[in-house]
């Protein structure tokens, strides 16, 4: 064992404000660091302290630390090197940024308020920013640029510098059946969408499945498909890392309609692919039941 496996680890993340700060700290909580967002840097010593008296839970942590806390962010510098001086646990600083224009795209997306727009431009506030962060960014053990990256690209940048192929090692399992074929055993999560309209109703839709087209369109249409959706999609980005943290080296998420074959299929199929974006975990989708009474239409 290396010396350096010896050690507690304490990452440090720190940046630019709306340069994917939160995006590699949720990333580092699903590798299995203990994370702090925002913290005060005059704690970081009793952080410390309290990482050494704790032998398991508070072996690796990773802290946010940015401007919103103006007042005491002038000390973080100071606080790491006093740190790093102690030789009790390995220190690491991730330095997340983006380039000015990408930066005020974001904001104007989001609509937030950048932390030093007070009586100046968002341009003047993010440049303002930049200076001050100068010396830090200078110490940094990493620095992630996100100008160009989806939130998946960051996740998998954070993923490559502290992972390891332990960490990675999980599966997540879409699957759409019908109930009348009976619930699938191996399920984690089940999910009932008969409530949904049905497009056996009509005809021209009865022998299709749920990955033609004119299905799928037809089950997304509704109010109450979209509402569903996204409280769901939700919920899944934030059970699935709880399951690899508790050790678990899969997650099966099974969608169910009447018969396997229309809404359960499309739905299945809209949540794969937004996890798939999400989150870089193997990840599977298959349709029980669709093709028991269904086909795809060769036009799709």
């Amino acid at each position: 064992m290396s010396n350096e496996d010896t050690y507690k680890r304490l990452v440090v993340v720190t940046g630019m404000s709306g340069a994917g700060k939160s995006v590699a700290i949720q990333c580092l909580e699903d590798l299995g660091y203990f994370c702090v967002d925002n913290l005060p840097p005059i704690l970081l010593p009793k952080f410390i302290e309290l990482m050494n008296n704790n032998t398991e839970s508070l072996s690796r942590v990773a802290i946010g630390i940015d401007l919103r806390g103006k007042d005491f962010f002038n000390s973080l510098q100071e606080e790491i090197q006093n740190i790093i001086n102690l030789n009790e646990v390995l220190v690491q600083v991730l330095f997340v940024e983006a380039s000015d224009h990408i930066l005020v795209s974001r904001y104007k997306e989001t609509r937030r308020t950048h932390p030093l727009q007070d009586n100046i431009s968002l341009i003047d506030a993010i440049q303002e920013e930049r200076k001050l962060l100068a010396d830090l960014r200078g110490v940094a053990t990493h620095i992630i640029d996100s100008s160009e990256s989806k939130p998946k690209a960051l996740r998998s940048k954070v993923i490559e510098i502290f992972g390891s192929g332990k960490d990675n090692i999980f599966t997540i399992n879409v699957m759409s059946f019908g109930f009348k074929h009976g619930l699938p055993i191996d399920a984690d999560i089940v999910f009932d969408v008969r409530f949904l309209p049905n497009p056996y109703y009509i005809e021209e839709m009865r022998k299709l499945t749920g990955l033609d087209p004119l299905v799928y369109d037809y089950v997304m249409k509704w109010k109450e498909t979209e509402m569903f959706y996204q409280k769901l999609i939700d919920l899944l980005k934030f059970v699935i890392p709880g399951y690899m943290r508790e050790g678990k080296s899969q997650v099966v998420i099974a969608i169910g309609c009447t018969g396997g074959q229309h809404r359960s299929v499309a739905l299945s199929e809209r949540i794969s692919n937004e996890l798939k974006d999400f989150f870089d975990f193997e990840l599977h989708t298959r349709h029980r039941d669709a093709l028991i009474e269904g086909t795809v239409n060769e036009k799709a």
